[in-house]
């Protein structure tokens, strides 16, 4: 039977994911280790797991509010403002979601119609492009250059803006590349953002995992609150992939809409998982949460290791600021990254 006549079109269109296909490949080669997804190699802390295991102890296995876990959403709000400084109201304008997947599906959902366009730095994380296309969006790229460090340029936005420019997508720190944008990089595109009156989706799950200075979220700076919303999550900076946490903030008249998509497809993130996340943030830690400092510091000691050894063996190494990702250049290989990556597998 042919079943091609009742799948949607945009999704035919989109392949499946590569980086899916090497872990899939990975997972069943024994002798070798996966370095394909953006997944921590640290357990989740005993005490987040614990409050996870009390939760389904005590029964608490209901639904919660579509918005999340009122501890977990005050906790949230504490945090940011404790982290980054940004203020948010816990009521109204956080929605804790499935992963800060489903807050980026929700955001482009929410905030595009037909032939809007996502102005989009790459290299970036696979699974933006094929969410903007399934909105009927198009995503623009802005590729990144080594010499800049990756950052976004105020010149390559400014570059890339047309009159169907809708969304600035901000992913600092970056999967892949490890790059990171500083004050000084964010404020260099606020008069380009403020002209063409762009909305700002800041992608930010990597916050925590920045090497040598903290994270400055775009939000924090004037006049930027009102039209950016700031996604999040446990999964990096906690080791909480598998529990599938994450958050929206933003102004209110922003994260509704995203709320009422999330009531229809999704309902509520899990419980035992929200409580779980709800100890992550317990307390209102503003020491730097020891435990994702620890992580860090490894994270870190890791990084300078590995970026010595590739340019050490002839394959020239962008030193990544943050995430924990290398982005090796393999032109010397005499091969485009697919196939380099093959042919090292096999």
């Amino acid at each position: 039977m042919d079943y091609s006549k009742y799948i949607n079109a945009q999704l035919q269109s989109i392949p499946p994911s590569g980086i899916r296909k090497f872990f899939d490949v990975v997972n069943e080669m024994p002798d070798a280790i996966s370095l394909g997804v953006g997944e921590p190699d640290f357990v989740t802390p005993w005490d987040i797991r614990d409050a996870g295991i009390k939760s389904l102890q005590r029964g608490y296995t209901q639904y919660t509010s579509n918005r999340g876990l009122p501890q977990l959403l005050d906790n949230i709000a504490a945090y940011l403002s404790g982290r980054f400084g940004l203020q948010y109201d816990a009521g109204a304008e956080i929605l804790v979601t499935v992963g800060a997947s489903e807050a980026i599906d929700l955001a482009f959902r929410a905030f595009l119609n037909e032939g809007d366009e996502v102005l989009l730095p790459t290299p970036s994380f696979v699974a933006y492009s094929p969410l903007v296309k399934m909105t009927g969006g198009a995503a623009i790229e802005i590729p990144g250059r080594k010499e800049d460090g990756f950052r976004l340029t105020p010149a390559d936005l400014e570059a890339a803006v047309t009159p169907r420019s809708k969304i600035l997508l901000l992913p600092f720190p970056n999967n892949p590349t490890g790059a990171i944008m500083e004050k000084r990089d964010l404020e260099g595109l606020l008069p380009i953002i403020e002209k063409h009156g762009l909305l700002v989706i800041s992608d930010e799950i990597y916050a925590e995992l920045t090497y040598g200075g903290r994270h400055v979220s775009i939000a924090s700076l004037p006049g930027m609150r009102g039209r950016t919303v700031v996604l999040n999550g446990f999964s990096k900076a906690f080791a909480m992939t598998g529990w599938r946490i994450g958050y929206a903030a933003g102004p209110r008249g922003l994260i509704a809409p995203m709320l009422k998509l999330h009531q229809y497809a999704i309902m509520c993130a899990p419980s035992a998982a929200q409580y779980a996340a709800a100890a992550a943030l317990s307390g209102g830690r503003q020491d730097g949460y020891a435990v994702v400092a620890e992580m860090r510091n490894e994270y870190d000691k890791r990084r300078r290791f590995l970026v010595k050894s590739f340019n050490d063996m002839g394959l020239t190494c962008f030193e990544p600021k943050g995430a924990f990702y290398a982005f090796p250049d393999v032109s010397s290989a005499g091969m485009d990254g697919t196939a380099f990556a093959e042919k090292l597998l096999y």
